[in-house]
């Protein structure tokens, strides 16, 4: 049964009742003071009764009722605002159209105040409820468990101690209960009167049995795996939680306590091991004084591209995107930090338009070309297969061919995951994109082709997360396309940093493949995004199961069967072997694609992309 939402409910009906008695109370106050006479309430009703019922209806439409009411912001209170405009517009156009007499004067008058009533009224309430929020918190402890009873947990409980007698320490509302520990010689020791209860594993049943609200995991040195199983126990229950950040991350210091630094579990938490560490040196030795062009500049992988590569001081940077919008962002973004110290080209043009791309390469000489820019959302491009091959895989050829031609010294290909085995058209695409890639750097005399490969990106456009999180924001239920569904996921400053060394290490025809770790269920990065918001999965927020997607695969691989492994100098990153491609073969199969996709044909498009890609299975499901 669906809990019944009774904020939200306050909410309309506070509404309701403003409107109502701002029309009551200045009718009073108008014939009072003689603006209009004693006639002045007829037609009263009316139109109180329409401008609640129109002003209610748009208020609803623009989701002022959805919206948790904590996460109201100046956005919220704008959209209450025009709501409020366009329900007394319809409600004006409804008295005319019942030919009841409308007095201006009044219905100005009724419109400001109703609409100054609702606004700060949606003000006052969030207000009230932070407030009653934080007195409640005082009056009931967070009853906290603290993970490892080692020195870092010592350190937090006595932390707690010291801080119930001040007021004013944020830590001054917990209350320890018990530790965790997986040291069984630590099993019901006791330390400044917390016991040990028990072991990781077992962090769901205490919580319940000791009616636990907060856990603080405390164990700074634990491995990557172990610190992912620890927060998948933690993430069972309906607690909140923090971490303490690993050792080589902690300030130390006389104001440094541990616990200030504890922050709530993040989404990058669940990947299972610390963000990727990279050759700073290498990757600046690689560009500085350089010309760098970035496609797709404006998107999430290529704008932190842009951001990334404006530190290493680059000659010049090129930002090439066909969407103006992401572009102006990147290109403000820098101009606001690095001023005239930075060289910055902004370019609206598409990948698409071979002409036009070359009068670029002629007139700016990249020197290193990182191409980001791609059409990637697997059912999108399920419809419009035509759409997908036009941009991805001749759009690739178009600038890598350019590369060539005018002897960049490195050629940098974003690919995916989803390249590998593709069950969907974006993948095939991006498969094919390898292919050209890899042909292009058998027969190059000077340009040094590379391909560097990972998973989905965490945050990225597109991606779960922003999704997730409007749903969550809205009200709304968070939608999974299936319940075992896993991905590979990295932050984007990890693909960035990959995609960077991999450029400054390529020799020339490799794909670069990061070791990303476990993979994550989307699920539980669901379940756990929910609960950073403070809220209790499949009671709070529901989770509905819509199904896969045509073309969407249960799990993604990052290496094909025929590609070897070998490792690099950065342990996390290994490079697949070159794949012989024949050039003539590949160039007559893509002549053939080129057409179809060029008369719009989607069925022929896809048909003569299997044939180009062998390992394509094309899942219709």
């Amino acid at each position: 049964m669906k809990k019944i939402n009774y904020r939200k409910i306050i909410l309309l009906l506070a509404d309701i009742f403003i409107i109502s008695v701002s029309g009551i109370l200045l009718n009073y106050v108008l014939e009072l003071t003689n603006i209009i006479g004693p006639e002045g309430s007829r037609g009263l009703l009316y139109y109180i009764v329409i401008n609640v019922i129109t002003c209610v209806f748009m208020l609803m439409l623009f989701g002022s009722y959805t919206r948790a009411w904590r996460y109201f912001n100046i956005k919220d209170y704008l959209l209450s605002g025009i709501s409020m405009v366009l329900g007394f517009t319809t409600g004006y156009l409804i008295l005319m159209l019942l030919q009841i007499p409308v007095r201006k004067i009044f219905f100005i008058l009724f419109f400001l105040f109703a609409t100054a009533g609702v606004l700060l009224f949606r003000l006052i309430f969030k207000r009230t409820f932070l407030t009653i929020a934080q007195s409640e918190a005082r009056e009931n402890p967070e009853r906290t468990l603290i993970v490892g009873a080692g020195q870092a947990g010592h350190m937090i409980l006595t932390e707690i101690l010291n801080a119930q007698n001040d007021e004013n320490n944020p830590s001054h509302n917990l209350e320890p209960v018990g530790f965790v520990d997986d040291d069984i010689t630590k099993l019901h020791t006791v330390y400044r009167g917390v016991e040990v209860m028990g072991v990781c594993s077992e962090i769901p049943k205490i919580c319940a049995d000791q009616k636990i609200t907060n856990i603080i995991v405390a164990i700074p040195s634990c491995e990557e795996e172990e610190k992912r199983e620890i927060l998948d126990y933690c993430s069972v229950t309906e607690c909140k939680i923090k971490v303490v950040p690993y050792l080589s991350e902690i300030l130390f210091g006389d104001d440094k306590q541990l616990i200030a630094q504890a922050q709530e579990i993040k989404i990058e938490d669940l990947l299972g091991r610390k963000p990727i560490e990279f050759d700073r040196e290498k990757i600046k030795e690689f560009i500085s004084g350089k010309v760098c062009m970035v496609t797709g500049g404006g998107g999430s992988i290529g704008s932190e591209l842009v951001r990334q590569i404006a530190s290493y001081n680059p000659k010049q940077i090129i930002i090439v995107d066909i969407y103006e919008n992401n572009a102006y962002d990147i290109q403000q973004e820098l101009i606001l930090e690095y001023g005239s110290a930075i060289n910055l080209v902004t370019l609206i043009s598409s990948v698409r338009d071979y002409d036009k791309m070359e009068v670029i390469f002629k007139k700016y000489r990249p020197q290193i070309v990182f191409h980001a820019a791609a059409h990637k959302h697997v059912p999108l491009m399920e419809t419009v297969p035509e759409e997908a091959v036009k941009n991805n895989v001749f759009g690739t050829f178009n600038v890598a061919t350019l590369a060539e031609f005018y002897q960049a010294d490195k050629f940098v290909m974003i690919s995916t995951d989803k390249a590998v085995n593709p069950t969907n058209v974006m993948g095939a695409t991006k498969r094919a994109c390898e292919m050209i890639i890899q042909a292009k750097a058998q027969n190059s005399k000077h340009t040094e082709f590379v391909t560097t490969r990972f998973g989905n990106v965490l945050g990225s456009n597109g991606s779960v997360i922003p999704l997730f999180r409007r749903q969550i924001e809205s009200g709304s239920a968070v939608t999974v396309t299936h319940p075992d569904i896993i991905r590979y996921f990295m932050t984007i400053p990890e693909a960035v940093s990959l995609v960077l060394e991999a450029g400054a290490m390529a020799k020339g025809g490799e794909i670069f493949v990061l070791d990303m770790g476990a993979p994550v269920r989307i699920t539980t990065l669901a379940e756990n995004l929910i609960r950073m918001y403070g809220k209790i999965p499949y009671k709070d927020v529901p989770i509905v199961f819509t199904g896969l997607r045509p073309g969407e695969k249960l799990f993604e691989e990052l290496l094909m069967d025929e590609e070897g492994l070998q490792s690099t100098d950065n342990k996390k990153i290994f490079i697949g072997n070159q794949i012989n491609v024949d050039n003539q073969e590949l160039v007559c199969k893509l002549n053939a694609l080129h057409d179809a996709a060029e008369s719009n044909d989607s069925e022929l498009t896809v048909k003569l992309l299997a044939d180009l890609v062998p390992t394509f299975n094309h899942n219709t499901d």
